[in-house]
């Protein structure tokens, strides 16, 4: 007799088939590289949302950017970065079956949660959007006619509390139920925010609900209704300075110099540990998120079944933040976000002896909204022009005063109150046909194929805005050259000076005007607005061989494609670069063990996995702002190890561990580094543009090398009837 796919897989949402190896994994999603979580586990490992469930899950990885409308999932080292509104997810991310188009609509509170499975590798086939990376599937407690409600309270440092509560209602015996569950979390702050004595950054304020109704007119015809409602008004996000540089290279003064020069605040050393900051104003941090779902599943007989899975949702962001991180009045940036989104999915699904198949169709539509701004305030000008700006503008003025040049540049390089604001809006439609199926080849061996076609349309909307008059435009080489003459000149070598002015003594008139210095930074470089579409169409799918080689250990080798659509970037970017990036496409190959060892109590599973990006959408920080472009090529390959094991009858141990080596295989145009050569003295070979850098071989960020986690579960008998345990 063949174990069930329980036994292989471990928990989840697994249809046991006896004397079968057919395995039925969530909907048909694919098996390969898939950890599952029961409600049961999340709650004594006391995983409340997405950025615990990293602890416990080999390969994903969960970060908390610059405020909650800006988290960033990684799968394998593969992710995509929150900070930009015209960017899709390399992650899916799914409730009950309706993809969450927007990262961060996923970091409330992981509430009456039934189970979680993360699927790791491309989800090109069957499973919702295409994702090239993987994804995380969540599934509430569907309501039942059983008598079933709880109220749960827990408590924590920093003043954390956290109440939810949930509840049955049987309206019509077995045909009519309903189950309300609402949630309250809050915690004080883990910052402190220096001038601002009773605030403190990273606090918790998040409240929501959740209603459905389970109608079922026939055994063969349930329909599932669910409505939702979150919302998140937080101080977040607190970002410390590990070290000081009030030097750098050569024993130069860096911009904290600059920072106390001017009355700021600076942590000098090492400040590890320290969670302190200060700013001139707090970071706001707010969301809302709202939708409803209907899931009708109608068995029309005993091998086929109808599934249609509807989703109509909304997802409200608005953020402020001082993004100088400093106490001096210089940047902030305010966002207002909206996604407006509804989905809709039919599958027909097929069980036979030998062949089981699923085909479909996907249709999917998103309209977004962006306002945004970055604003400049009084000590920008000062703080910018305190070092060798300052002395280029010196320069130029002794320049004109010999009559050498027609105007000095102008020392009012930033103007107090400039305010650079951008609109952005996009319509987004995407469909989808796929199929997939199983074939028994013998009574051991499993033959899985699938196909998707997809086809994406985008239109593309953005408006940029300045409430100050651009200068002229410079080209930034030009004004390291002339930085670099006039230093030259100032100790005493005056030919590359005559060599850059030649006969022209209006060679410095772009600087003369106030305000040149935005094109110093590309968050206030005045830009053209971009009017773009986007038609694209694409082909992925999966392959995979699976051979049950004992009655207790499956091995199986796959290959699968992924596929996310371009778009455009919705935020300010230096001249040179285009504001279009194209799709981003994805190919894994992977062999796995699933064993159990039942004499030992023990469960083992490993893979190895081999993956590349061709494109990959990379939002990188250049110093002065973020630059979204496609990547060449991207790398990701290692291993993952998940162990279970029941040492004595009341003692669990869990192990996961990844190893995961994420590198950039192809980036001949990326963004150049700004701090690294400023600390070290070494500054990157850039390209013939000037403005770009290969980056072959550099580390994606937020990928380690290593992974682990360790869970013990102590088990022990309080008094009859009352059981307790202890989990670290």
């Amino acid at each position: 007799m063949t174990p069930s796919a329980s036994s292989v897989i471990g928990g989840g949402y697994t249809e046991s088939i006896v004397g079968r190896v057919q395995i039925r994994f969530s909907q048909w999603a694919e098996i390969t590289g898939v950890s599952a979580f029961s409600g049961a586990q999340l709650e004594e490992a006391v995983i409340k949302d997405i950025f615990d469930l990293q602890n416990s899950a080999p390969g994903l990885q969960s970060v908390q950017e610059q405020s909650n409308s800006s988290s960033n999932f990684s799968i394998r080292g593969i992710g995509t970065s929150g900070q930009n509104f015209g960017l899709e997810s390399s992650v899916g991310m799914y409730v009950d079956g309706i993809y969450r188009a927007r990262q961060s609509s996923m970091i409330s509170e992981m509430i009456n949660i039934q189970a979680v499975e993360i699927l790791r590798g491309p989800q090109g086939t069957l499973f919702g959007k295409n994702t090239p990376s993987g994804a995380i599937s969540f599934h509430s407690v569907a309501p039942s006619h059983e008598a079933d409600a709880y109220v749960s309270v827990t408590g924590g440092n920093f003043g954390q509390m956290n109440a939810s509560a949930a509840g049955n209602l049987s309206m019509i015996d077995d045909v009519l139920a309903v189950r309300g569950t609402v949630f309250r979390s809050s915690r004080d702050g883990t910052f402190s925010v220096d001038d601002f004595s009773d605030a403190e950054l990273n606090n918790r304020d998040r409240q929501g609900g959740r209603l459905q109704a389970l109608f079922t007119p026939s055994d063969d015809l349930p329909v599932r209704l669910i409505g939702d409602y979150s919302e998140i008004d937080e101080t977040c996000c607190g970002i410390s300075v590990v070290q000081d540089n009030l030097t750098v290279a050569n024993g130069a003064a860096g911009s904290d110099a600059a920072i106390a020069a001017l009355g700021g605040t600076v942590y000098e050393g090492d400040n590890t540990g320290n969670y302190q900051s200060s700013l001139s104003s707090l970071p706001v941090s707010k969301s809302r998120d709202r939708g409803l779902s209907m899931d009708v599943s109608w068995d029309l007989d005993e091998s086929y079944t109808l599934n249609f899975i509807t989703g109509y949702r909304k997802f409200n962001s608005s953020s402020a933040s001082d993004v100088d991180f400093t106490n001096l009045d210089l940047l902030s940036n305010q966002s207002d976000a909206e996604s407006t989104t509804f989905s809709e999915e039919i599958r027909l699904d097929y069980t036979g002896e030998e062949l089981s198949f699923v085909v479909g169709a996907y249709y999917f539509q998103q309209d977004l909204d962006l306002d945004a701004s970055l604003n400049g305030y009084d000590d920008l000008n000062a703080f910018v022009t305190s070092g060798e700006l300052g002395e280029f503008i010196g320069g130029t003025e002794t320049l004109a005063g010999f009559g050498l040049i027609s105007d000095a540049a102008s020392s009012q390089a930033f103007l107090p109150g400039m305010v650079a604001s951008r609109t952005a809006k996009q319509e987004h439609k995407s469909w989808a046909v796929f199929g997939q199926f199983d074939y028994d080849l013998t009574d051991r061996v499993i033959l899985t194929a699938g196909l998707r076609y997809t086809e994406e349309e985008k239109g593309m909307l953005s408006v940029f805005d300045e409430n100050w008059t651009p200068a002229p435009a410079y080209a930034a080489a030009d004004l390291d050259s002339a930085i670099g003459a006039l230093g030259a000149a100032g100790d005493g070598d005056f030919t590359p000076l005559l060599t850059l002015l030649g006969n022209d003594p209006t060679h410095f008139d772009n600087y003369s005007t106030p305000g040149w210095g935005g094109y110093l930074f590309s968050g206030f470089t005045p830009r053209d607005d971009i009017n773009a579409s986007l038609n694209d169409s694409q082909i992925t799918g999966t392959v995979k061989l699976s051979w049950l080689a004992t009655e207790d250990a499956m091995l199986y080798a796959s290959y699968g494609t992924g596929y996310k659509s371009g778009g455009t970037n919705t935020d300010r970017i230096a001249p040179g670069f285009s504001p279009v990036f194209g799709a981003e496409t994805s190919a894994a190959f992977e062999l796995g063990l699933k064993t159990e060892f039942p004499e030992r109590a023990l469960r083992i599973n490993a893979a190895l996995q081999y993956t590349t990006v061709e494109n990959f959408q990379d939002n990188a920080f250049v110093g002065s702002g973020f630059l979204l472009q496609n990547a060449g090529e991207l790398e990701s390959y290692g291993a993952e190890l998940e162990v279970f094991w029941v040492p004595a009858q009341n003692t669990e141990v869990s192990l996961t561990y990844a190893l995961t080596k994420a590198i950039y295989a192809e980036y001949k145009s990326a963004g150049c580094q700004v701090a690294t050569p400023t600390h070290t003295g070494v500054a990157e070979t850039r390209n013939a543009d000037g403005v770009s850098c290969d980056r072959f071989g550099g580390k994606l960020p937020n990928s380690p090398d290593h992974a682990v986690n360790l869970g013990v579960k102590q088990l022990f008998i309080v008094a009859d009837g009352i059981e307790g345990y202890v989990y670290g």
